[in-house]
């Protein structure tokens, strides 16, 4: 089973990024944090420091290339990153899933797209050079079934969760491994403004202890909970006339 020392954490400042931060500090331990509330992550920084872990923490918007990669690059050059979590994302469609307003459609996909992509990229090459370390993608199970709701941020966790299977197998000989992780509805602030039913609904600090226990087995998927995953399972497996049929669009 892998350990980590030196993390790299986005969307720390809630949800599941605050409990898997909290969860990994310790003595030993140094993270990069980053959030969109400097309020929220300073306490998350604070909570970790008190826990004995080294904490750089920034608010830095993570489509802002110009800004997130030296940063990154930086923490790296100091404690050299044995674990990746791209964890940072939104979901802020509404109810007809933003088809009048394009904009927040395109900023929806720029966030949980190229924020993972931004995440990645400038780690990537020191991770190969040292033959180690650990790519956490956070993806969802709303990424393997076209669903009523949300479709740009579905669409955009689809697209993370392939690109992170995929390039596993490409890593893989330089000693890297690659864990998508798809969680189903955990209590975070996204969830706290959905319109629709969340059945299964898990805390953030059970879905902490699933993912890293996943991630420290290199799992290729991290998806929980169960019952969603049998219910997305079904729909994918079914003929795309039964899943319209059933989600209301037949």
């Amino acid at each position: 089973m892998k350990t980590f020392s030196s993390i790299v954490l986005t969307g720390a400042s809630s949800g599941i990024g605050e409990a898997l931060a909290l969860d990994y500090a310790g003595p030993g331990v140094a993270l990069a944090l980053t959030g969109r509330d400097a309020e929220r992550l300073e306490r998350v920084a604070a909570g970790c420091r008190a826990k004995g872990a080294t904490v750089v923490a920034a608010t830095i918007d993570v489509t802002d290339r110009e800004r997130f990669l030296p940063w990154l690059a930086a923490f790296d050059v100091a404690h050299p990153v044995d674990l990746v979590l791209a964890n940072a994302g939104i979901s802020i469609d509404k109810d007809n899933s933003s088809l009048d307003d394009f904009s927040i459609i395109r900023k929806t996909l720029d966030v949980n797209i190229n924020g993972v992509l931004n995440t990645v990229e400038p780690l990537l090459g020191p991770m190969m050079a040292r033959k180690r370390g650990q790519i956490g993608i956070v993806s969802s199970l709303a990424g393997f079934i076209g669903l009523p709701y949300s479709a740009s941020y579905n669409a955009s966790k689809a697209a993370v969760r392939v690109w992170g299977e995929s390039i596993r197998y490409v890593l893989k000989k330089d000693g890297i491994g690659v864990s998508v992780i798809c969680p189903g509805f955990v209590v975070s602030r996204i969830t706290a403004e959905a319109p629709f039913p969340m059945p299964f609904l898990m805390s953030s600090a059970r879905a902490s202890k699933i993912i890293r226990r996943g991630l420290a087995a290199n799992k290729p998927r991290i998806a929980f909970p169960i019952g969603t995953k049998a219910g997305v399972w079904l729909g994918s497996m079914l003929p795309g006339s039964w899943t319209a049929r059933l989600l209301g669009a037949a």
